[in-house]
């Protein structure tokens, strides 16, 4: 999809009132950097509801919301009305392993559903520091560890995903990621492992590692188990991230694919620019997905 394509659509989109309906999930006070009123408690707000009949689940990476504390967080999810939430460790801590359990059902009880917990890192070959992580994603109940290993510790991870049955989403980082830099890295890698290590295709850094990212879709089939999405304005060019919509990312073609493919998990915004104040990039960017999925005829 081209600059001008994207342009058109957002145009579209804009004589329809998508945009301009999707400002009112902003509240002016929420573009300053204030906190939330004296108020302010999880239980004074009412939790988001899904669009459960649309075949494509929008929710967010935390790490879009990683200079913001959970209470912050828990805010901007309400008013982006998302309740899929995949959990950095900024906002999910993993020590003390003791109180993981509790800060996961204040989430909950705030009205989310937590679908991952990552990226973690896995850089060592060696159980003491991968039991851990592992123990962390059993005390939250997170089913699905968004992570980044190596080639040399995955049949020790492999070990860990049977006994725990947790799945392993390996989460590709483009150019400079030495171990899997594109989603066709992952898969030649885990093809004959345990089918609950598969993939986190990061949309962004897969277009800078030159993959075809509808084609990278359907190659990971079932083994897709969750993918963030970014957009750019040069494909080759990590720092030109923008809001969904305004770059080259094909987002309908994406979208068919994951409709073709029957992907069962969530399309996690990873928005990760202007981390201090990133919040009209990110109504942006879900207005427009909205968008889309609607021109397709959900809504």
């Amino acid at each position: 999809m081209t600059n001008s394509a994207n342009r058109l659509t957002r145009r579209t989109l804009m004589r329809t009132g998508t945009l301009a309906a999707a400002a009112t999930l902003l509240p002016a006070e929420s573009q300053s950097q204030a906190a939330p009123p004296a108020s302010y408690t999880p239980a004074t707000l009412k939790p988001p509801t899904p669009d459960v009949d649309l075949p494509i689940r929008l929710g967010i990476a935390s790490y879009t919301f990683r200079s913001f504390d959970s209470t912050h967080l828990i805010d901007f999810m309400h008013q982006l009305k998302t309740p899929l939430l995949n959990l950095k460790d900024v906002h999910l801590p993993m020590t003390p392993l003791d109180q993981v359990a509790a800060k996961a059902a204040e989430y909950r009880a705030a009205g989310f559903i937590l679908t991952a917990a990552g990226n973690i890192t896995f850089a060592k070959d060696d159980d003491d520091d991968i039991r851990p992580k592992f123990e962390y994603l059993k005390a939250a109940g997170i089913p699905i560890a968004v992570c980044a290993p190596t080639h040399e510790n995955l049949p020790r991870l492999e070990k860990f995903v049977k006994q725990y049955n947790i799945k392993l989403a390996i989460h590709n980082h483009g150019p400079e990621d030495k171990n899997f830099p594109s989603p066709f890295d992952v898969l030649a890698a885990v093809k004959n492992m345990d089918p609950r290590i598969g993939l986190c295709i990061d949309l962004g850094h897969s277009l800078r590692a030159g993959a075809d990212v509808v084609a990278a879709i359907h190659a990971a089939g079932p083994r897709l188990y969750d993918l963030h999405i970014k957009d750019l304005a040069d494909a080759s060019a990590k720092e030109s991230q923008v809001a969904v919509g305004e770059g080259v990312m094909p987002v309908r073609a994406i979208f068919q694919a994951l409709l073709d493919t029957r992907y069962p998990g969530n399309v996690d915004l990873e928005y990760e620019i202007h981390a201090d104040d990133p919040m009209s990039g990110v109504v942006e960017s879900f207005a427009y997905m909205r968008g889309v999925l609607a021109g397709m005829g959900h809504k």
